[in-house]
């Protein structure tokens, strides 16, 4: 079994107290035994709607900028794995990257992945202030295991959870910012249990909790189980994992081998 910590958070729109918030975590989860570390979407600064997509941007950093760094030594400090996301400029004026990034427990930056479904749904548009990625991050190995990432709004998109478990990830990690709303909690559980249950894998899913966001940060194991909710709580939750329950539930329930690739396509009429 291998410990996992969720941190569910509250992101300040003061980017100096959220690091320092965040450093902390770090520390905590180590010292709790966790060999891995996962904090919410937006974490680096909460961004409140009458924000304008340059002031945005101004406070958007480099993947090897300070931000990032600070967490990699924190990281390095306590020989600990952290998953975590930032605003990352990008080449398009005033609109910027929601990037997530996994540092090694040596405190280097291992993969990046930019989040390619941007939330223009539900009376919201983040294209107004963000920029698209354009691709998806392969799975990358890990002490922990093999590693999937995705983005919030990207659990909407079921072919991307499916492309990473295709591709070898056990473990789906999704940083998200889930905003409160008609049945969106009811939308964020089925949604994370769906995702773990058809690709035979963990799913992990630290939310941002307070402002406009619902926190039930919620880890689902491959069978279908919550291993834990959050539900309104900020702080961190420690959670164990195994990778021969990957294993096991795929041999009994092989959807990813059953799948008849050699049929699908789309239907035309």
């Amino acid at each position: 079994m291998t410990k996992i910590a969720v941190v569910q958070m509250r992101a300040e729109t003061d980017k100096k107290n959220n690091l320092k918030k965040i450093l902390r975590y770090v520390s905590q989860a180590a010292h709790r035994g966790a060999k891995l570390c996962t904090f919410p979407e937006f974490m680096m600064y909460y961004t409140p709607s009458s924000q304008s997509s340059s002031d945005l941007a101004n406070v958007a950093e480099t993947i090897d900028g300070e931000f990032v760094s600070s967490i990699s030594e924190e990281a390095k400090r306590n020989s600990i794995q952290v998953i975590g996301t930032l605003y990352e400029k990008s080449p398009k004026p005033n609109r910027v990257y929601d990037t997530s990034f996994l540092i090694g427990k040596t405190g280097k930056v291992i993969t990046t992945y930019r989040k390619i479904h941007l939330y223009d749904a539900l009376g919201f548009k983040e294209s107004m202030k963000l920029y698209p990625g354009s691709s998806i991050a392969k799975p990358v190995k890990t002490s922990v295991g093999k590693m999937g990432m995705m983005i919030c709004y990207d659990l909407r998109f079921p072919e991307m959870s499916r492309m990473l478990a295709s591709s070898g990830s056990e473990i789906l990690v999704v940083p998200s910012a889930w905003v409160k709303g008609k049945m969106k909690e009811e939308h964020w559980i089925t949604i994370n249990k769906t995702r773990a249950i058809e690709n035979g894998c963990y799913v992990i899913s630290p939310d941002q909790v307070g402002n406009i966001y619902c926190g039930r940060s919620i880890v689902i194991d491959p069978y279908g189980k919550i291993l834990l909710d959050m539900k309104k709580k900020e702080g961190i939750g420690i959670v164990d994992i195994s990778l021969d329950e990957v294993k096991q539930v795929r041999q009994k329930l092989p959807l990813l081998q059953n799948r008849r690739t050699d049929i699908y396509t789309d239907l035309r009429i």
